[in-house]
């Protein structure tokens, strides 16, 4: 909350004890048997579909993700046992705390996705950024796990770094990957594709859009079969998970397909849009709206061919953010971002009006066409107005 909210005023006027988010989460939900999902991307959609694996077959586990899944199955739960999946967000803990909410989880089990520059505006430097994670992996004690993709060579390299402490369990495409995914196969209804572990193949199928998400559900898959879950429970699990909303959300199906996802930075929206080129021949238009860190002029460089599998790139006005004062430069606008992102795309515009905006899609759209909107805020009610009037 900003330092105005009547209520952190009140707690500090009255002396009362306070937490951070991250630390009432690990004084409240962290138990024995603790799993952290962290990375880049991808810890959100594995932490809940590993919440999931181990609610469906009875282990009953205190979880908290920071998403809303599809149907009733809650963001967050604290039961009885000794066992607590997190999902590990390396933002920082609070306003008077720029260290990573990971650092307070204790993970005994790690599932670490990938690792690529992001939050500009807490992390500075590339550096600084791999430096917080290499904090995370040095915190799993010996006798835990790191299940780390061998697809991302940052993450996998930071994890070697462990070899000789807890056990090192690899999952991705790669031939020598303990836990390896092949033929994967994809369409609108979701995917299906094969498992690979020592003599064995499991059959996966799960109605999550998107090829890259056989890489959080094989991760995920990896981790609960280590610690001794039977894998057809977990095949089972997985072909009910019910997904998460604004992760490839589709929200109308017909003439036009429109789509709702965070992706909030450059690397996560290019992974989208691939996807989605993968799975659809019509016009793909997106509408884009960073975070705060890719609002960086350091963060330009991160936007190089980006949107290469959009055809048409729309820049709206960017919901306003706190600005840090000690800032040397001003955050980029929507116009430059919209110049920066032109500089390798053809077809970009910077609409600064909403109405003007849905009236170019609505006057733009043709048959089979795809409309996604990529980014963390609500674009002030734009895809509610966009789907009335398609």
């Amino acid at each position: 909350a900003g330092s105005q909210n009547p209520e952190w005023k009140a707690v500090q006027e009255l002396k009362l004890e306070y937490k951070s988010y991250p630390e009432a989460i690990a004084q409240f939900w962290l138990k024995e048997e603790s799993i952290v999902c962290a990375g880049t991307y991808g810890k959100t959609t594995s932490s809940s579909l590993l919440a999931w694996i181990f609610s469906e077959v009875g282990v009953n586990p205190s979880y908290m993700f920071g998403g809303l899944t599809q149907t009733d199955f809650p963001s967050a739960a604290l039961a009885d046992s000794d066992w607590s999946i997190l999902e590990g967000d390396e933002y920082k803990s609070a306003r008077w705390d720029n260290g990573p909410k990971f650092a307070h989880y204790q993970p005994k089990y790690l599932l670490l996705t990938a690792i690529s520059w992001d939050h500009v505006d807490v992390y500075p430097t590339e550096q600084s950024y791999f430096t917080a994670f290499q904090g995370l992996v040095e915190s799993v004690p010996d006798d835990g796990i790191i299940t780390v993709s061998t697809d991302n060579s940052v993450a996998l390299n930071m994890a070697a770094t462990r070899q000789g402490g807890p056990l090192i369990i690899t999952y991705g495409t790669d031939a020598d990957a303990i836990y390896r995914y092949e033929n994967v196969a994809q369409s609108a209804n979701g995917l299906q594709f094969d498992i690979v572990h020592q003599a064995e193949k499991f059959s996966i199928t799960c109605p999550l859009l998107g090829s890259y998400q056989a890489e959080n559900i094989t991760g995920a898959f990896a981790l609960a079969s280590e610690l001794n879950i039977e894998p057809q429970k977990i095949i089972a699990a997985i072909a009910s998970f019910p997904g998460l909303k604004r992760r490839l959300e589709k929200r109308i199906e017909g003439l036009v397909t429109v789509f709702d996802d965070i992706a909030h930075s450059p690397a996560k929206a290019k992974s989208v849009l691939e996807t989605l080129r993968a799975i659809y021949s019509g016009k793909i238009t997106a509408v884009f709206e960073p975070n705060t860190g890719n609002r960086k002029p350091e963060a330009k460089s991160l936007y190089t061919e980006a949107f290469i599998a959009a055809d048409e790139v729309i820049i709206p006005r960017l919901t306003k953010v706190k600005i840090d004062t000690n800032d040397e430069a001003p955050p980029i606008d929507g116009e430059e971002l919209a110049l920066t992102i032109s500089q390798t795309h053809p077809n970009v515009l910077y609409i600064d009006d909403d109405a003007e905006l849905i009236t170019h899609l609505t006057d733009t759209a043709e048959t089979n066409d795809i409309i996604v909107f990529l980014g963390s805020h609500g674009f002030r009610g734009m895809i509610e107005e966009l789907i009335g009037k398609l």
